[in-house]
C-alpha cells in the first residue's frame, strides 16, 4: 500500500486504537516471568483484544511471500529473536536473565496500529540492561524528528548518530513502516540514514517507528518457520515501536495509555 494521509476523524479512532494497544501490551508485559509460557502471553493479548471488541491484526496476516498466514496475536522474541517470533507452548518459555520482545498489532473499528516493547525476565545482567534503555532511547530520539516537512533519513540519521556510540549494530533488513488502513503501508522508515535524504512527512501520515538493536553484528536470519528473524551471530537483541501521527509541529504518539 502506497502512502496514505489520515482524516482527522480516522486519527481519532487510531488514537483510541492506540490506547486500548498500550494497555493490552502494558497487562502483557505484567505476566512476564520465569517459567510462563509464550503461548499464555498470546491467549492473554488475544482475550483482551476481543474482549474490547478488536481484532488482532497479526492473527492470519499473510506478507508477500509467506508460505502461511502467522498464526498468533502476539510476536514473542526471546534473546537473539530480533523480531516475528511465534509464541509456543512446549518450547519458548521464559527463564530468569532472559530479555523477551513483545509486539502486537490491533485493529479497532477497520483502523490499525502497532506497537512494541522488549521486557527483562527477573534480573538481567548490566549488558542486557542497556540494550534495553538504549533502544527504547533510540525510539524517543527517531520520534523526535517527525514533523511535517521532515524526511525519512532524518528519523534514521538521529537514530544512528545516537546508538553508533554504544556499539550496538543497528538492523538493516527491517525498518519501521507506514500503518494505519493495513499492517504495512509505505513509506519504509529505516534506523539509519542520511539526514535530509528520504521521503517527506505530511500532516496526517501515520507511522510505526521501530528500533531494533543487536548486541554484536547488524546482520539478521531469517529462520526455518518463515517469520522469526534472529541475529546472525546468536547475540541478543531488543526491540522497541510506536504509532505516531505526524502533525504540522512534531508527532503525536498514538500507542500510549
Amino acid at each position: 500500500m502506497g502512502i496514505t494521509i489520515k482524516t482527522k476523524e480516522e486519527i481519532t479512532i487510531l488514537r483510541e486504537g492506540g490506547r486500548r494497544l498500550a494497555v493490552i501490551l502494558q497487562r502483557v508485559a505484567a505476566e512476564v516471568r520465569a517459567g510462563v509460557s509464550s503461548a499464555t502471553l498470546n491467549d492473554l493479548a488475544l482475550k483482551l483484544m476481543k474482549e474490547g471488541g478488536d481484532t488482532p491484526s497479526f492473527l492470519g496476516y499473510k506478507p508477500r511471500g509467506a508460505k502461511r498466514p502467522f498464526p498468533a496475536a502476539l510476536c514473542v522474541s526471546v534473546n537473539d529473536e530480533v523480531v516475528h517470533g511465534i509464541p509456543n507452548e512446549e518450547e519458548k518459555i521464559l527463564k530468569e536473565g532472559d530479555i523477551v520482545a513483545l509486539d502486537a498489532g490491533l485493529i479497532h473499528k477497520g483502523l490499525f496500529t502497532d506497537m512494541a516493547v522488549t521486557v527483562p525476565v527477573g534480573k538481567i545482567d548490566a549488558g542486557a540492561e542497556t540494550l534495553l534503555e538504549v533502544t527504547k532511547k533510540a525510539l524517543a530520539i527517531g520520534i523526535k524528528e517527525v514533523k511535517a516537512g521532515a524526511v525519512t533519513g532524518d528519523i534514521g540519521a538521529a537514530i544512528q548518530k545516537f546508538v553508533e556510540p554504544h556499539g550496538f549494530g543497528i538492523v538493516r533488513d527491517l525498518a519501521g513502516h507506514g500503518v494505519g488502513y493495513g499492517v504495512h503501508e509505505d513509506p519504509f522508515v529505516p534506523n539509519f540514514g542520511t539526514k535530509g535524504e528520504g521521503v517527506e512527512l505530511k500532516a496526517g501520515m501515520v507511522l510505526a517507528l521501530e528500533p531494533m538493536l543487536n548486541v554484536g553484528s547488524a546482520e539478521v536470519v531469517l529462520d526455518s518457520d518463515g517469520y522469526t528473524y534472529r541475529t546472525h551471530d546468536g547475540t541478543r537483541s531488543a526491540h522497541f515501536e510506536a504509532t505516531v501521527v505526524v502533525t504540522e509541529k512534531g508527532s503525536e504518539i498514538l500507542t500510549q495509555v
